[in-house]
């Protein structure tokens, strides 16, 4: 199946499917994986780990094929990052975690595609004022970091898409073929995937967490509101648990655990951030299969609600 819409066209794939810029996971080996699939890899900034990540980066740029960074705002407060980027010769951009005026003036400045993160719809309209080229629409559902006040991206997506005109990549519940094509039945024109992501072969964390995603039923996340921080989706745990009850402060948690929690598999250390698609995923697949699986399931669901409407 060949895909030619305003996603696949900025971000020069073949596959509209991104992976999303988990921090301390969205490296080489996860992301050079996705690119090689056809799809576009991320290469994530929230960790703050700039030195390394100019590595990574080097790394993705020798392997020849599409990719993209991710600025996280929130994390990364080195006004220099927009040289940092456009230095490297990135050609894609998202970005998250705080205002899109912040960059998205300078970024396009030096000829880079920017795609900014929204929650809501006001802030969807805020970055279409901004002069972003096109957004990540994400769902409460998702895991990582979230608003205050979570909007499913069945309510959201449909939304969003009725008040603007720029491109829509889906985020949040995304991990096979079905769900891509509810979410471009919603208004989308590419999705990215997190959790299945973290829980793909390639993905550098630690095989514990990779199988509590597997087993893991849809009601197996925590919603984490902290004070006066962005809220989180999570693996539910008996730490999170707490966290969730108020008892501790799960940035803290989540901080201090990522060691700990990513690659030595102890989950109770920490945080692992998981979205609730999570009850959806029933196995640690290689991520070219993953993709290619997306990619029949999507037309297969096409094929069978065309169908449906001839009949």
């Amino acid at each position: 199946m060949r895909f030619n819409n305003r996603v696949t066209r900025d971000l020069g794939v073949e596959i509209p499917i991104v992976q999303a810029p988990m921090g301390w996971i969205a490296r080489h080996p996860l992301a050079s994986a996705v690119s090689r699939a056809g799809a576009c890899g991320i290469i994530e900034t929230s960790s703050g780990e700039l030195d390394t990540l100019r590595g990574e980066i080097t790394k993705m740029k020798n392997d020849g094929l599409p990719f993209g960074v991710n600025i996280a705002q929130a994390f990364v407060r080195d006004p220099s990052i927009v040289e940092f980027v456009a230095g490297e010769g990135v050609k894609f951009v998202s970005t998250s975690a705080g205002s899109p005026t912040k960059y998205t003036k300078s970024l396009k400045e030096n000829g880079l595609i920017v795609y900014h993160v929204v929650p809501t719809l006001r802030a969807a309209l805020k970055a279409v004022d901004a002069g972003v080229d096109g957004l990540i629409v994400e769902g409460g559902e998702g895991g990582g970091f979230k608003g205050p006040k979570p909007v499913s991206s069945l309510v959201l997506l449909p939304l969003i898409r009725s008040k603007v005109d720029v491109p829509i990549i889906a985020a949040g519940g995304i991990c096979d073929g079905v769900s891509m094509a509810a979410a471009f039945a919603l208004g989308a024109e590419g999705v990215q995937m997190g959790t299945r992501m973290v829980s793909a072969a390639e993905s550098p964390v630690h095989d514990g967490w990779k199988s509590a995603i597997v087993d893991a039923a849809e009601t197996d996340t925590c919603f984490l509101r902290t004070e006066g921080g962005p809220s989180l989706r999570a693996l539910r745990t008996k730490t999170t648990e707490r966290f969730e009850t108020g008892e501790g402060n799960a940035m803290e948690g989540l901080g201090g655990g990522v060691r700990d929690v990513y690659f030595e598999g102890k989950l109770e250390n920490g945080v692992a951030l998981t979205g609730q698609v999570a009850g959806r995923i029933e196995s640690i697949r290689p991520v070219a299969d993953i993709i290619a699986d997306t990619v029949s399931e999507f037309e297969e669901a096409a094929r069978r609600l065309a169908k449906q409407i001839d009949a």
